[in-house]
């Protein structure tokens, strides 16, 4: 079986990190070899990178190029490699989440954006990418419940993840072979069963 690159994508407080464990352990039970990573991060020097992102006021168009180099480096030492010895690749977040955010949320040029997508990975995309879905007041009330410090992402207000939301469901829109959208209003099991059935229909048969 091909090597496979499966994307989580969705608001904060959507819910997506706690469905990928799971994910993982579906891939694992099939005996594959699977690699989790995320974005920002995902090597020594994303995690640093990661940190100025998250914590750091910068120019937008600082902000979208960071993004980048720190996913060219992400594709260089972790993503190609892993995906050229036939293992699966699962990230939290991918270019989808640039897209959304600094395009959609903080009103990046989509041309400058389609430029830096097509220079850094032009002939890669993820096979599947999952978008949990949320509206932004719930994601909002998850958020703060979970008693963690929010970065400088999560601390913006609900009209930017509105921005955001729209922005995801537009490339889902735009994709629709490889973008599926979870709706995350659902229960923790609930979720975890669609995105299992997702998985398996795109990716095991």
């Amino acid at each position: 079986m091909k090597s496979r690159f499966i994307t989580f994508e969705g608001i904060d407080g959507a819910g997506k990190s706690s469905q990928i464990a799971a994910v993982v352990a579906l891939i694992e039970s099939r005996g594959i070899h699977v690699v989790q990573t995320r974005e920002p991060g995902g090597t020594p020097l994303g995690e640093k990178l990661r940190e100025l992102l998250l914590h750091e006021p910068m120019h937008l168009e600082t902000e979208a190029m960071l993004m980048f180099a720190a996913r060219r480096e992400h594709l260089a030492a972790l993503i190609e490699p892993s995906l050229a010895a036939g293992k699966w690749v699962v990230s939290d977040r991918f270019t989808d989440a640039t897209y959304a955010y600094q395009v959609g949320g903080r009103g990046l040029d989509e041309a400058r954006f389609a430029a830096l997508e097509q220079w850094v990975h032009p002939h890669l995309q993820p096979d599947l990418t999952l978008i949990f879905d949320l509206d932004p007041a719930v994601a909002a009330r998850r958020l703060a419940g979970t008693g963690v410090a929010p970065d400088r992402f999560e601390r913006e207000k609900t009209d930017f993840f509105e921005r955001v939301r729209s922005a995801y469901l537009r490339r889902a829109a735009a994709d629709p072979q490889r973008v599926r959208v979870i709706d995350a209003i659902q229960t923790p099991d609930e979720i975890r069963l669609q995105v299992e059935a997702v998985v398996g229909e795109a990716c095991f048969r």
